[in-house]
């Protein structure tokens, strides 16, 4: 009868890794992402591994092929060895931890499911807005929004939110209902274009299209308020307070400091915002406001 082979109480790499079927390399890399402590080296150089060693291992390989990332798996294990009877506590502490993660990594894979699902809806463009604006947009025939109107209104929702974008999409509704009003905007748009840099800017041209803008927004004006979208956005003003009482800003955590650095003034975004406007357009913006300024209320 032969004798019982005695087994060896510790085993190299090679051998640790044949026995759990993965390779060294893989044991390596376990230990540089933290998943599998590192073992002291022995007086010939080289690693050994024991019976935990081994338990881990399997542990490490078994979830591993269930499509556990390892970055997961690390946190879940937590400092914790898995072996032995006694460690049967230690085990369902690991995959609870690992449910619990699992389960909010799919909530947020939900979450980003709906956002593409919404998108895809809506269209790419209009898909990329705060709820609150395209919900503003739906009153516009298909296709007359475009694509210049919804890169406008990102552009103004990261300066402004989704208030200010709610604002602005009410022009760029205006503009889809009424084909005449969008000509003439198109026309003023054209004229300031105009005003590239050749144009000095005490050039008359730059007051006649001041002048030209400021009529166009007025009549704008004129068009959104009679066409009711004031008391809209009232309500949809009145709906956001509800939903953003502010006494919840004294009750809301602090920001993350890691966050700090992107929490920016409006002011600072829109002087980080590049605008390809020659100084003679820009002069003639200036006047036109001011003209807005100094018109009589209606």
């Amino acid at each position: 009868m032969h004798p019982f082979p005695t087994p060896p109480r510790e085993v190299l790499i090679g051998d640790a890794a044949a026995f759990v079927g993965i390779t060294p390399r893989a044991i390596r890399h376990y230990h540089q992402v933290g998943v599998l402590p590192e073992r002291e080296r022995g007086s010939d150089g080289r690693r050994r591994y024991g019976y935990a060693e081994i338990i881990r291992l399997l542990w490490i390989r078994r979830m591993a092929d269930a499509g556990i990332a390892l970055d997961d798996i690390r946190d879940a294990f937590d400092g914790t060895a898995p072996s032995g009877a006694d460690g049967e506590d230690e085990i369902a502490g690991v995959l609870a931890r690992l449910e619990d993660t699992l389960a909010a990594q799919e909530a947020e894979l939900q979450r980003k499911r709906a956002s593409v699902q919404r998108m895809r809806t809506l269209g790419s463009r209009l898909g990329l807005l705060d709820d609150l604006v395209s919900g503003r947009l739906e009153g516009a025939p298909e296709g007359s929004l475009r694509q210049d109107d919804l890169d406008v209104l990102l552009v103004t929702e990261r300066i402004f939110g989704p208030l200010g974008a709610v604002m602005q999409a009410g022009r760029f509704l205006a503009l889809a209902l009424d084909p005449e009003l969008r000509a003439e905007s198109d026309r003023v748009d054209a004229a300031e274009e105009a005003l590239d840099d050749t144009v000095a800017v005490d050039d008359p041209r730059v007051a006649e299209v001041a002048a030209e803008r400021h009529a166009f927004e007025t009549e704008l004006m004129r068009v959104i308020e009679e066409s009711g979208q004031l008391e809209e956005d009232d309500a949809i003003f009145d709906a956001w307070d509800e939903l953003h009482p502010p006494e919840d800003a004294d009750l809301a955590p602090d920001p993350n400091p890691a966050e700090g650095s992107r929490v920016r003034s409006a002011a600072e975004i829109i002087r980080s915002m590049p605008y390809d406007f020659s100084p003679a357009r820009l002069r003639s913006m200036e006047l036109a406001v001011q003209l807005g300024a100094a018109a009589p209320p209606p």
